[in-house]
């Protein structure tokens, strides 16, 4: 008996001494996580207040815009010519307010086959002459689009590596190595000045569409949510601002030329929209709206001028925080059908819309009319603000525009962008990834 309650108290003791050791140790974790907080306490500080300046920045920003600048802001069209940037509008034709001479420069510009010169170099120097027109004539510089989706739909087919479509790359690659094609792409693209992809497609290609997407589409749903992720995670990591499309999707009738209606169930469409919701997790840069009407949610209103599909759904359902785009407005699906453009760019902005495409050289017009609404309607004029403060921050975060540190410290601002690296830099860059482009493709197409 003695023995086993010697055993006891020693098993006790050790218990007690084990259980004091753990208390001694807590105690050091604990003293050492004060002290980690404390020692890391001046750099969450500085943090904060770096942010507080940044937001106090983005505000003071936007209040010394004119209205009619904002609105400016919220279109992507566009340019003329290949070699030398020349604007063609002036503040004039939007505002009396102006002097003459002001150019108009919009939010964005769309590069279309005509407007890419034969090399590398002379593409370049056209999209840096952009930038220093702007800097040198106090505008505000856009940022600047190309389709690049592959296949058919490849601006860039003459000077990137090879591009093959989606449907191509999900049947071929593996996703691993599509990320890496994108990759690559990317860095080309970035190379000669552009800041903005407006793909991937995100449509699930089914019967009601096949005929329309013409292998643009991933293919089915599983597909369409790993490549479009891949794709959207690709170039966004490497510079470049994505714009999946088309929202909420297509049919067979080319919205050039008429209005796609899709007539399913909310089931069924909920079905094919499960990519585009998954998307939204990847941050991309836009969300490009489509022409469509839909039989099951606002049946009378094409997808990019409804409120229904653009804040209700989108925005607040699918919580998606980004720019949200137009298609172009000069589409026959719109034009034809009711909404020319000077109605359909009210509606739009209205309906949630932050940039509208038109595939013209000119805003003053549509702009002139956005001025009058927003003049008679504070709330219509709270929404080219919100529109056009989502504009500035994304030029911010892809280096159109830079926050500059006034030499107190005390405050930030906001000025254009030069561009940091040469044009021979950006050459070698630009040759690198198209000869590891074209590697990837000879092994794998």
């Amino acid at each position: 008996m003695k023995k086993i309650m010697l055993f006891i108290a020693c098993c006790l003791c050790l218990l007690s001494c084990s259980l004091s050791s753990e208390k001694k140790i807590d105690r050091v974790q604990t003293k050492k996580e004060i002290y980690a907080r404390k020692k890391l306490l001046p750099l969450k500080e500085e943090i904060a207040s770096v942010h507080q300046k940044k937001q106090a920045a983005i505000e003071q920003y936007m209040n010394s815009l004119s209205l009619e600048e904002k609105i400016c802001q919220l279109f992507i069209v566009n340019l003329e010519g290949d070699r030398t940037f020349v604007p063609v509008e002036k503040m004039t034709a939007v505002s009396s307010g102006y002097k003459d001479g002001v150019p108009v420069i919009p939010g964005g510009y769309l590069f279309f086959s005509y407007n890419l010169a034969e090399t590398p170099e002379e593409v370049i120097g056209f999209t840096d002459s952009i930038r220093e027109f702007c800097i040198e004539n106090d505008c505000i510089p856009p940022f600047l689009a190309v389709d690049q989706e592959g296949g058919y739909v490849n601006r860039l087919r003459t000077l990137n590596g090879p591009l093959p479509s989606a449907e191509r790359v999900s049947s071929r690659l593996p996703v691993e190595k599509a990320y890496r094609l994108y990759s690559l792409q990317a860095v080309q693209m970035k190379s000669l000045g552009f800041s903005v992809n407006m793909a991937p497609v995100v449509e699930i290609c089914t019967d009601m569409n096949r005929k329309f997407l013409d292998g643009r589409s991933f293919g089915d749903a599983a597909a369409v949510k790993q490549y479009s992720r891949a794709c959207v995670n690709a170039y966004e990591n490497n510079g470049i601002g994505t714009v999946p499309k088309h929202f909420p999707g297509n049919t067979n009738t080319d919205p050039h030329t008429g209005l796609p209606e899709i007539r399913l169930s909310k089931e069924n469409l909920y079905s094919l929209l499960v990519p585009f919701r998954k998307i939204v997790s990847a941050r991309p840069s836009g969300m490009l709206m489509s022409h469509a009407r839909t039989s099951c949610i606002d049946s009378k209103t094409p997808a990019c001028l409804s409120y229904e599909w653009v804040t209700k759904t989108l925005k607040d359902t699918y919580g998606f925080e980004g720019i949200v785009f137009s298609d172009d407005i000069f589409m026959g699906a719109l034009s034809g059908n009711g909404y020319p453009p000077e109605k359909a760019c009210v509606q739009a902005i209205e309906a949630g819309v932050d940039c509208i495409m038109i595939s013209e050289k000119r805003i003053a017009d549509p702009a002139k009319v956005l001025v009058e609404h927003a003049l008679a309607d504070e709330a219509f004029s709270a929404r080219i603000t919100d529109a056009a403060k989502k504009m500035i921050l994304f030029k911010l975060k892809y280096g159109i525009l830079e926050w500059q540190r006034e030499q107190s410290g005390k405050a930030y601002l906001i000025n254009p962008c030069v561009q940091s690296e040469s044009a021979e830099d950006r050459l070698v860059h630009f040759y690198d990834a198209r000869n590891e482009n074209r590697e990837l493709y000879i092994e794998n197409f």
